[in-house]
């Protein structure tokens, strides 16, 4: 995933002939929604057709489980990858390449005539299907962006959800009707109309990518794609479906492999300048890695109830495959409903603990259902799983939209599938291992003690986790997604976006700043690093209490609009004394003072500045903030900033190093004139005058509060 400073923005923000009337129109939502479900509809509706298949081509219905497997595993490797090319070449030309290849095996699974080629066709449909959704999340933030808007709205993105909740719902009863009427071809064929007409509304309904595509030699595109990290990240992955596959026998040489590769690619991607898959994001980003679990494991209940009741239902009841997906009717239209009710809501927190209790109640239920057990209250159970990946789904989508770095918005929702496909792959095997002996009772039974374990555990992860109920707090008290920013209409020619700009209000460059407009900043992108403000650094400087109060209102904005709060402290512990060189006249006389050395009042952070638990405190051995034992950058990184609000002591030192390497780094920055001091006044007027308008806006603390409203 791409670092907060880089310049390669997958969308531009802008694209050719910006959107009139609503952006948001039936022609550009249409092709987005119809080939982001063309992988969940290819999951599911091949449910169906396994015993027929089986049956068509003499082998054991346990053998079919490879046309599951396949499917997922190479969907779990493609779906970031499609979102990393996405945001290297442009979402469009990776959503309509995808869409051509699922025609092509469409037509190769049509004429298939072994388990060896239906494999093939079940791969390709797997890596094409899975440019649909990355690709659609990025068109819709481009749009969004294009169009002015704060966010797009949530009955976009619940849309999005919608469809690939309800497909994977309704695909059995579907593949039932097909299969039914014309054989389990058309669990194949079925591809060929659907990918045509999602290619023609693509073609018409998507503007064309606005930027080149830029090759430039093998070695540059493979080192900005990372393309040895999506090798390792794809070789461990396939050494675990082979270790699943085996189940319930132990393949110890699979999990072994696959536990090497995946050291390698951690280690891989720590040294990688364009990370693939980016561990330090997912270690600093606890609530987007929580996102990842919870998804995968949701899914993995959901999917072994799909596959398992749908074979239990054909084998141990004896009905049809039409039978059994009209039996499954009802845990569609049920999805369909709990998603479009969870997209409405901006609050995720009380969804997604519904969810964990309905799967709960659900894989309880399946302990009690059994040949015996009258079709109405099997539907019932299904009908309970419905609810929860209905609900599941969106929520999960939301929080992933919410905590994604923008710029990597392509693979990081790549990753979000991956993680369900991880999960689908366990529930194949799961189903496999389950029903090894023969399609029973007690393998249902076996498979809901699984869903016991797997509902409890999602049920707990989501109560405790403390950045759900956080973030509700914060973005119910937003404008609505889709409100329009402040600014100009946007231009019907190629153009970059700039954000909207607001007045500043105060005309001194001591304390305030100029009357030039200055962009406004979204807090939610954006963090607020106060630095120096300890008590060997105010004694310096003039007025201390007076800058030490503006701090604290910095501070009170920060936590009342939801931005992150980094502290930056200068302390020298014994080691970082010992590496100081005598040449370096700032610390090596503080050294020799000893007035820096670490653990002591006078190098904490000013006790009027209270820290919570998710702000960061740095600690740095030089000047700059960047210059800490704690890895900056990444933190930032990992946190989805793009923006910074600096105040700090002093304006001659820690203020003018800091902004100098962060402008370097292209963060946006916005310069606290009122809450920044100088032991010398003429050098904070200078700075402040001469300089600093040069690569910041110098603005008040006064100007914060209406610079973060003219964001929302």
């Amino acid at each position: 995933m791409p670092s907060a400073g880089d310049t390669r923005t997958p969308e531009r923000i802008s694209e050719a002939g910006a959107p009139r009337g609503n952006p948001f129109g039936a022609r550009f939502v249409a092709p987005l929604y119809l080939g982001a479900s063309l992988n969940p509809v290819n999951s599911s509706i091949i449910a169906t057709a396994l015993v027929a298949i089986a049956a068509a081509l003499h082998i054991p219905v346990g053998d079919t489980a490879i046309l599951i497997s396949s499917l997922y595993l190479t969907s779990a490797l493609a779906q970031p990858a499609a979102g990393r090319l996405a945001e290297e070449f442009g979402p469009r030309r990776i959503f309509v390449a995808g869409i051509t290849l699922v025609l092509a095996a469409g037509i190769v699974g049509s004429l298939a005539h072994s388990l060896t080629a239906l494999i093939v066709a079940r791969v390709l449909i797997g890596a094409g299907t899975s440019a649909g959704y990355p690709a659609a999340m990025l068109l819709i933030r481009r749009r969004a962006e294009q169009a002015g808007h704060a966010a797009p709205p949530r009955e976009v993105l619940g849309g999005l959800s919608i469809t690939g909740a309800a497909t994977v719902a309704v695909g059995p009863a579907i593949g039932g009707l097909l299969i039914g009427w014309a054989g389990w071809r058309a669990a194949f064929w079925i591809n060929i109309p659907v990918a045509a007409i999602a290619l023609f509304l693509a073609l018409a309904g998507i503007a064309r990518d606005p930027d080149p595509v830029r090759f430039g030699s093998p070695r540059a595109l493979a080192s900005r794609i990372d393309l040895l990290g999506m090798l390792g990240f794809g070789g461990s992955l396939t050494a675990l479906m082979v270790f699943l596959d085996a189940l319930p026998r132990l393949d110890w040489p699979a999990l072994a492999a696959a536990l090497v590769l995946a050291a390698a690619l951690v280690g891989w991607e720590l040294r990688a300048a364009q990370p693939f898959l980016d561990v330090r994001l997912l270690v600093a980003n606890g609530a987007l890695t929580r996102t990842y679990l919870r998804n995968g494991l949701t899914l993995m209940g959901t999917y072994v109830i799909l596959y398992g009741l749908t074979q239990w239902l054909e084998v141990a009841r004896g009905l049809s495959a039409y039978q059994a997906g009209l039996m499954l009717m009802p845990m569609g239209v049920l999805t369909a409903l709990a998603a479009r009710v969870v997209s409405r809501r901006a609050a995720v927190r009380w969804p997604l603990i519904a969810c964990a209790v309905l799967l709960l109640v659900g894989a309880v239920a399946t302990l009690f259902v059994g040949s015996g057990t009258p079709m109405a209250a099997v539907i019932c159970v299904t009908a309970v799983f419905g609810l929860t990946s209905g609900a599941g789904t969106v929520a999960n989508q939301t929080v992933l939209y919410q905590e994604a770095p923008a710029a990597a918005l392509g693979t990081a929702s790549g990753l979000l599938r991956t993680f369900g496909y991880i999960g689908s792959i366990a529930s194949a095997a799961i189903t496999g291992t389950a029903f090894h002996r023969g399609v029973s009772d007690s393998g249902l039974h076996s498979i809901a003690w699984v869903l016991v374990a797997i509902s409890a555990l999602v049920l707990v992860m989501t109560v405790l986790d403390r950045q759900l109920a956080r973030a509700d707090r914060h973005h119910t008290n937003q404008p609505p997604a889709g409100a329009r920013n402040p600014g100009p209409a946007p231009s019907t020619e190629p153009t970059h976006t700039e954000p909207p700009r607001t007045e500043s209000r105060s005309a001194d460059m001591t304390t305030g700043t100029h009357t030039t407009p200055a962009p406004a900043l979204d807090p939610v992108r954006t963090a607020l690093l106060l630095m120096d403000f300890q008590p060997v650094v105010l004694g310096a400087v003039p007025d201390p209490q007076g800058v030490l109060a503006r701090a604290g209102e910095a501070l009170a904005w920060a936590r009342a609009h939801g931005a992150h709060v980094v502290f930056v402290r200068v302390a020298l512990a014994e080691k970082d004394a010992a590496a100081v060189p005598a040449h370096n006249k700032t610390f090596s006389q503080a050294v020799a003072a000893g007035y820096l050395t670490d653990g002591t009042a006078a190098t904490a952070v000013h006790e009027s500045l209270k820290a919570e638990e998710d702000d960061l405190t740095v600690r740095k051995t030089r000047i700059s903030a960047f210059a800490s034992d704690t890895d900056l950058r990444a933190e930032l990184r990992a946190r989805g900033v793009d923006t910074l609000v600096l105040a700090g002591l002093s304006t001659s030192g820690v203020v003018l190093t800091t902004l100098r390497q962060a402008a370097d780094e292209d963060y946006r920055l916005f310069l606290l004139a009122d809450a920044t001091a100088d032991p010398d006044p003429e050098v904070h007027r200078v700075l402040m005058e001469k300089v600093f308008p040069h690569q910041a806006e110098i603005i008040s603390t006064a100007d914060l509060a209406a610079l973060s409203t003219a964001a929302a």
